[in-house]
């Protein structure tokens, strides 16, 4: 069986942050943001990314995916060695998750790399050179650091993959098959996604090792609380 399976549709007001293994002086940062309680992707996912399980997430733009891997990340890496890379589809979104982790992990002496396009390599190149515990990219840009060696995956050791549906309808198929081919076999691997596609099934099924699939809403199913137009 691929998946042991967790689904919610609700979560009580009660569920906290300090039920699901934070760490308390991550737990006082969170206060101070004035996160109290966790969404339900955050309630489910927490806990089992802290165990260093793999994990599938499908849920929605806007449920709060980025605290749910980016808390256990931070947790992680503020106490041991290694090295976290978040792979998402748009530089938007990627600046909006390094933000994330300034804003809970910069006190905790959590570094991060921002790689993406339409921003000066150099400067990539010299975050790059300061041993961040955290890099966040694009695959386009991944990839350029990748060609001219200024980017390594050997030492990886939790992969995210954020809106990892879009990635794939936006191309970006060779260059995660690539990544896939670089970073170790012995690592943590955390899959975010609105929908269930084949291609994302079969990494899954070939690329994950018995990951906990989260259902938060069907697959598909808008996000309650997210205005959407279409032009």
């Amino acid at each position: 069986m691929l998946y042991s399976i967790r689904m919610i549709d609700s979560i009580s007001s009660n569920e906290q942050f300090g039920r699901l293994g934070v760490a308390p002086h991550i737990l006082t940062i969170l206060t101070k943001l004035g996160f109290v309680t966790p969404t339900p992707i955050q309630a489910q996912a927490i806990l089992p990314a802290i165990e260093g399980k793999d994990i599938v997430g499908i849920a929605q733009t806007g449920t709060g995916k980025t605290l749910a891997f980016a808390i256990p990340m931070i947790q992680r890496f503020a106490k041991s060695n290694g090295l976290g890379l978040v792979v998402v589809p748009t530089r938007e979104l990627a600046i909006q998750i390094e933000t994330v982790f300034q804003s809970v992990g910069q006190s905790l002496g959590i570094k991060t790399a921002l790689l993406i396009g339409g921003a000066s390599i150099s400067a990539q190149m010299n975050a790059l050179r300061r041993r961040p515990n955290v890099i966040i990219c694009t695959p386009g840009r991944m990839n350029d650091h990748l060609n001219q060696k200024t980017l390594t995956l050997q030492n990886v050791s939790v992969l995210v993959l954020d809106e990892a549906d879009h990635m794939f309808d936006m191309g970006f198929l060779p260059q995660i098959t690539r990544m896939l081919q670089l970073v170790p076999k012995e690592r943590q691997t955390l899959l975010f996604s609105a929908t269930m596609p084949s291609e994302i099934f079969a990494l899954a099924t070939h690329h994950m090792r018995a990951p906990v699939r989260i259902e938060i809403a069907r697959a598909g199913t808008p996000a309650e609380r997210v205005a959407q137009e279409f032009f």
